[in-house]
């Protein structure tokens, strides 16, 4: 006989689907900023946020990385560059978002989604000064002409 957790878990894991769909990138996102907003740290990070207006367009966002619907227009590193943000905010920013993935999510395009998250998080944090490239100068070195 399987212990009932276990149970539990293997039908939890079976529920889930892969995100094939705006309809599933809604859940997501709406599921992420959910956590967001009830977290310590991030919080007050987006506490000026119109979230009738930016859902949105974190729906068109993730609905063209994922499914090339080019539905997002716009430069979001800019929208990032004057917040006040460290490296912490990135990780459990992370950290959410995997979370959400994982409990909600399972398949190709959740794994996808993990990594293109990782590598914004991972750009922005190089185009706004917070983490160094290894060999690489941060700014480019004066001519000795």
């Amino acid at each position: 006989m399987v212990p009932k957790s276990e149970t539990t878990k293997v039908s939890m894991n079976e529920a889930k689907q892969d995100i094939l769909t705006r309809n599933e990138v809604i859940t997501m996102v709406d599921h992420f900023y959910a956590k967001v907003k009830e977290d310590k740290l991030l919080r007050a990070v987006f506490a000026h946020v119109d979230w009738a207006h930016h859902l949105p367009i974190m729906y068109n966002f993730w609905s063209s990385m994922l499914f090339g619907d080019q539905r997002y227009r716009g430069n979001p590193l800019q929208r990032h560059l004057h917040l006040a943000i460290d490296q912490r905010h990135f990780q459990q920013w992370l950290i959410l978002f995997y979370e959400t993935i994982d409990e909600n999510f399972t398949g190709e395009k959740a794994e996808e989604v993990k990594m293109r998250a990782r590598a914004i998080a991972g750009v922005f944090q190089v185009k706004m000064g917070l983490i160094q490239v290894p060999g690489r100068d941060p700014a480019p070195l004066p001519s000795s002409d």
